[in-house]
C-alpha cells in the first residue's frame, strides 16, 4: 500500500476557499430569505417584491468582501435576487433599520438582538446565522512601524470604531 501525501495549501489557497465559502454561504442565506415573502406587492417587509432584499450592513468592510464581489459579478442577480445593500454606520442603526422595516436583513453582531430583546421589544429579531467566527477588526497605522509588536500599543490612543461601538470593549 503506498501512502501519498498532499502539499500543505498556500495560505493564497486557503483565503480563496474561505471567500468562496462565505460567498456561497452569503448566496444561500439569501437566496433562503427570499424564498420566505409571498408573492404579491407587499409581504409587511421592507422589500416589495419577492425578488427586492434590502440588506443593512453595520459598516462597510473588507472583511466582506466576498459579498461585494459577488453583488458586483451578478450572482444575485443571476439567481433573480435584486439586492440593494445599505450601510447602517452602527449597530443600532442597523437594528432600527430591521425594525422599522426599512431593511430585510442586517448584517451586525448578536448585541443589537440581545439589548434590544432585554430592553422589551415585542417585536424582537431573531439572529439566524453565523457570518463569521472572529471579529472584522484590523489595526492599521498611517505611517509604516518596522518590526511592530502589541506591546508598542501599552498607553496608546486606538479608535476602535465609533464612540460606545463593541470594538470599543477590545
Amino acid at each position: 500500500m503506498e501512502v501519498i501525501m498532499k502539499e500543505k495549501p498556500t495560505k493564497a489557497v486557503c483565503l480563496l476557499k474561505k471567500s468562496l465559502g462565505i460567498t456561497l454561504a452569503l448566496l444561500l442565506l439569501i437566496g433562503s430569505v427570499a424564498g420566505c415573502g409571498s408573492k404579491g406587492t407587499d409581504n409587511g417587509g421592507a422589500s416589495t417584491s419577492s425578488g427586492e432584499i434590502i440588506l443593512n450592513e453595520v459598516a462597510h468592510s473588507i472583511f466582506y468582501a466576498p459579498m461585494y464581489v459577488a453583488i458586483e459579478e451578478g450572482y444575485f442577480k443571476e439567481e433573480g435576487i435584486d439586492l440593494t445593500l445599505v450601510t447602517g454606520f452602527g449597530a443600532d442603526k442597523t437594528m432600527t433599520a430591521v425594525l422599522t422595516d426599512e431593511a430585510d436583513i442586517g448584517f451586525m453582531g448578536s448585541e443589537s438582538t440581545i439589548y434590544t430583546y432585554a430592553g422589551g421589544t415585542q417585536d424582537y429579531v431573531v439572529n439566524f446565522a453565523q457570518l463569521t467566527q472572529r471579529a472584522g477588526n484590523f489595526l492599521v497605522s498611517r505611517q509604516p512601524i518596522e518590526n511592530f509588536s502589541w506591546d508598542m500599543l501599552i498607553g496608546a490612543d486606538v479608535l476602535g470604531g465609533r464612540a460606545g461601538d463593541q470594538r470599543q470593549t477590545m
